[in-house]
């Protein structure tokens, strides 16, 4: 199945403008393929570099503006491809855009480490960022039949939505390249980029943190668990939320004594890499854990569809400490709209003490009935 990226023509809309387009995302879900797109269909002169090559570092690696003449002519569009490979790629891109006044860069990443983190500070009002998350169900709806959608939820949930996971036929195909994906790509760039030496434990704290999905989390206990400090802990985190394979949710409140607000919930971008983490594959009649994979994939589709539809939008988890809770509060333009996960239909009522500090707010509960229209 040939998926067309929601983000593609946003990208289009700023080609031609001296602007360096920054795409991030987790390997594997269609960086490299969505710029074969752009460039195919790109009708003036370009150079494509590829920031994996030796050589790439070493052609920008000199930082002066007259080698970076010979190597750009008269091109208009610079793309290169997993440019956080490529040391000081920040200073290279200023250097570059400042002084090729017709150029357009298209860079992309695999991680936050330097591409966001270093291209940030000295390219302000001159990058425009982009993320592409791994396939969204409302890019699937386009292509496929609602009946298709309907039948396939369930794989879904346990493989998750990696483009090529998608076009594999059999269950065995699928769980082998997520796999593959997860040991080979996502956990080697924490190596390679950050010179992490207990591997191990980090992925003992992901195993973990597959098993608290929707559910809060300590730092404090996690490092008991693990032998591990606090700051540890915290460090581990934010790694693997700049490689992209969680995201962290923390609690909303309007400083009402009752609200937690400093605890938080971890979520995986994708089911898929949350199963392969915890090497569980099955049918969802064989397991335990079908809500947590229900809440986990509607928390990633709901932020795909605000992502890819330009939607400012705060997402939240609430709760008070006498465990009343709702498990997304999304804030925007002033507004509340609480929404609770639920796998099977049954009846829920918001939390009392939400709705009577929170009237003005929508409640809504999603089940398999009604989730396409809260997540397409």
């Amino acid at each position: 199945m040939k998926i067309s990226r929601a983000i593609l023509p946003q990208i289009r809309e700023y080609i031609g403008l001296n602007k360096v387009l920054v795409i991030t995302g987790a390997r594997r879900v269609g960086k490299t393929h969505l710029l074969g797109e752009l460039v195919d269909n790109y009708e003036g002169n370009l150079v494509h570099l590829n920031g994996d090559l030796p050589e790439t570092a070493q052609l920008l690696g000199a930082k002066n503006v007259s080698s970076y003449k010979r190597l750009i002519g008269n091109a208009k569009l610079l793309v290169i491809d997993e440019a956080q490979v490529i040391p000081d790629i920040g200073k290279i891109l200023k250097i570059i855009i400042d002084h090729f006044k017709q150029l357009t860069i298209i860079a992309t990443g695999s991680s936050s480490f330097d591409l966001v983190n270093k291209t940030g500070e000295p390219l302000t009002g001159r990058q425009v960022q982009f993320h592409l998350y791994p396939v969204a169900q409302l890019e699937l709806t386009v292509h496929e039949p609602f009946l298709d959608t309907v039948q396939n939820l369930a794989g879904r949930l346990v493989f998750g939505a990696y483009p090529e996971a998608l076009n594999l036929s059999s269950d065995r195909e699928k769980k082998e390249y997520l796999e593959e994906i997860t040991t080979s790509y996502l956990l080697k760039d924490i190596l390679l980029y950050e010179q992490v030496k207990n591997s191990h434990k980090m992925l003992q704290l992901l195993q973990l943190i597959s098993y608290q999905v929707g559910q809060e989390v300590s730092n404090d206990e996690l490092g008991k668990q693990l032998g591990l400090k606090r700051d540890t802990i915290a460090r581990y985190l934010d790694l693997f939320s700049k490689i992209f394979v969680i995201y962290r949710l923390n609690g909303y409140s309007s400083n009402l004594r009752k609200e937690v607000v400093k605890s938080s919930k971890w979520y995986f971008v994708d089911n898929g890499i949350r199963n392969a983490i915890i090497n569980n594959f099955n049918n969802l009649s064989a397991r335990n854990d079908v809500g947590q994979l229900w809440e986990n994939y509607l928390m990633s589709e709901r932020i795909k569809r605000n992502v890819y539809n330009r939607l400012t939008v705060r997402p939240h988890f609430w709760r008070t400490y006498d465990r009343q809770e709702i498990d997304l509060v999304e804030e925007a333009n002033g507004k509340l709209a609480a929404f609770e996960f639920k796998w099977r239909k049954e009846k829920t009522k918001a939390p009392i003490f939400f709705t009577k500090n929170y009237p003005q707010a929508s409640f809504e509960v999603i089940t398999k009935e009604n989730y396409l229209d809260f997540i397409d």
